[in-house]
């Protein structure tokens, strides 16, 4: 994970792509596969349901390639679609499972029973108090923190105001240092 305010290189605009819809699909989906597949698995907590999300993004994606005007990135962009497939897939559904690390999840690759009950086992308790915080701040801090994204690009992805954003962002901080400081859980263990 980078460091909060470092600026990613992925960031490229349109005139970066072919302006052929199937050469610029293979183009996004080279670049941008796995991050697609990841904020899908993020939402949905369901490696397969997020294999179909990121199907269902680049499709969408190569629909209007053409008529994409470019105003954002276009992380940004497949980001926005992304974020929409899962909201239509999931409705406000929360995780009824914990995801795994999700540097882990990659296209192509299955995790097997072991790996990830290995990865459940070391889990960083962080992580833990994250998910437990309400849908909306998880996403503020996961499109923050681990997509790098400016708080500008948050609210082009999920449609919500910047100020919005950047209230969560804050909120979501203070409550997860409370969270943690206080730790309280639901099984006695400080977790």
């Amino acid at each position: 994970m980078k460091p909060a305010g470092s600026r990613d290189q992925d960031n490229f605009d349109k005139n970066s792509f072919s302006p052929q819809p199937s050469e610029a699909l293979e183009q996004l989906m080279e670049r941008y596969g796995a991050t697609v597949m990841r904020t899908a698995y993020f939402y949905t907590g369901d490696r397969h349901l997020a294999e179909d999300i990121s199907q269902e993004t680049f499709l969408r994606a190569y629909r209007s390639w053409t008529s994409f005007r470019g105003d954002s990135s276009v992380k940004t962009w497949l980001t926005t679609i992304a974020v929409n497939v899962c909201r239509d897939k999931m409705g406000v559904r929360m995780f009824t499972e914990q995801p795994a690390d999700l540097s882990r999840v990659e296209l192509g690759r299955t995790i097997s029973v072991e790996e990830e009950a290995l990865d459940k086992l070391q889990r960083s308790e962080v992580l833990q108090y994250l998910l437990r915080l309400p849908l909306p701040y998880q996403e503020a801090l996961y499109l923050y923190y681990y997509l790098d994204y400016s708080t500008r690009e948050i609210a082009l992805a999920t449609s919500t105001p910047e100020g919005t954003v950047r209230n969560r962002l804050h909120r979501a901080r203070e409550t997860l240092a409370r969270e943690m400081k206080e730790g309280t859980s639901d099984d006695g263990y400080g977790l």
